[in-house]
């Protein structure tokens, strides 16, 4: 059991059932009264951050998290199927809700980190930044570089990213997924 000393930046507790991060800590004492904690919190399920104020007499159970490196391979009715790279006979699927977002980012055959709590898996991580083939981009139009010159491209998985009029058809780009966001190319086709 861990108490309200207990806790730092990056500790992982169990609170209401549910594994949460500490991302921030502050320790605050008002005048005559007793000691508290204000923490800023994580939801490692949802991905909801909160703050929270603790008592003295609170206390926490250190959540066990256990990370596995896995590969995503397919898509199918919004369900997302998974084998995990020790073990290729090991296959598992999650929902679309689990995902929460990252879904559109998953290619065949991509390396992930499936975050595990209670034998369940909870979370994915994907790695920040994934290349995708260029399957659709419009051509450039001269003289339309006024508004910055960029334009909406389609990518391998069918996600769409606005990325410099430069870019054609065929062409390996870089993008950032936390973000969304055209990085880089890669390599030209």
């Amino acid at each position: 059991m861990l108490s309200i000393n207990d806790l730092e930046n990056s500790s992982l507790i169990v609170l209401n059932g549910d594994p949460y991060a500490v991302l921030e800590v502050r320790h605050q004492h008002i005048g005559r009264g007793g000691s508290n904690v204000q923490a800023r919190l994580k939801n490692l399920r949802t991905g909801q951050v909160l703050e929270r104020n603790f008592k003295p007499a609170d206390s926490f159970d250190e959540a066990e998290i256990e990370k596995k490196k896995t590969r995503f391979l397919y898509e199918h009715r919004g369900t997302f199927w998974f084998v995990d790279s020790d073990n290729p006979k090991n296959r598992f699927s999650l929902p679309v809700e689990i995902l929460s977002g990252k879904g559109g980012f998953l290619k065949q055959n991509l390396d992930v980190i499936a975050v595990e709590f209670s034998g369940n898996v909870i979370a994915v991580e994907l790695p920040i930044k994934i290349d995708y083939k260029v399957t659709e981009a419009p051509p450039a139009v001269r003289g339309n570089t006024a508004q910055g010159g960029t334009k909406t491209i389609v990518l391998e998985n069918g996600l769409k990213v606005n990325a410099p009029l430069f870019i054609n058809d065929g062409d390996i780009v870089r993008v950032n997924t936390e973000t969304g966001e055209y990085i880089e190319r890669v390599e030209k086709a």
